[in-house]
């Protein structure tokens, strides 16, 4: 599906300007990565996804939302709904989703891909440990959410979460909807959604 719509947003908003009192252009080197910068991730992003990832999930929880042959099922089919936060060139936080077509998610929603779907099941953020409790989690899940809305096919966002993180996702708009269906081992998870159209778009859209 096409992300034209999205790229004025990305190329607008998603770069922020280097810090204050900072090297000026015309002293600084002639090619200097942006001090800070957002983008959708790619496969040659996979290997510094993972070992985010990994350190983030394995230690709290013992199980990673997504193995590396899956990151790059991801970026490789949906690279668009995915959204990397980088700092001089260094992924430093992001987040992975992929389009799922029923309201609730099923255990095929954690290695599927539906390009008709019009709910983005977001499998996982993560910020590498160095860049932790700074908020960034927090401000990337606005940034995303935020371009979501300018993807046409995107109603809603949904995401599987343990309960200790439901205040987290609550604090960025998102609902929660229930236990959730899947189970992975002795881990259980709390469903939530993020309406990004409302019932009136939806509508307008239908033809009703």
């Amino acid at each position: 599906m096409s992300t034209v719509s999205a790229l004025p947003f990305l190329k607008s908003s998603l770069l922020m300007r280097p810090p204050m009192g900072s090297t000026s252009p015309r002293r600084g080197r002639r090619h200097t990565l942006p001090a800070s910068e957002f983008r959708c991730l790619s496969p040659e992003d996979a290997i510094s996804v993972f070992e985010i990832e990994r350190e983030a999930f394995i230690s709290v929880s013992g199980e990673c939302p997504l193995h590396l042959d899956e990151v790059c099922h991801f970026l490789t089919l949906c690279p668009e709904l995915s959204l990397g936060w980088f700092e001089e060139g260094r992924l430093v936080a992001f987040i992975i989703g992929s389009l799922w077509d029923q309201e609730k998610l099923a255990m095929d929603a954690l290695t599927l891909h539906k390009p008709h779907g019009s709910t983005v099941h977001l499998h996982v953020l993560a910020v590498h440990r160095t860049f932790r409790q700074q908020g960034k989690g927090s401000i990337l899940m606005w940034r995303y959410l935020q371009y979501l809305r300018c993807l046409p096919y995107v109603r809603c966002a949904v995401l599987m979460c343990e309960d200790f993180l439901v205040p987290f996702y609550q604090k960025s708009g998102f609902k929660v909807q229930g236990p959730s269906d899947i189970t992975v081992g002795p881990l259980t998870f709390i469903e939530m959604m993020y309406p990004v159209r409302g019932h009136a778009y939806m509508r307008r859209n239908s033809g009703v």
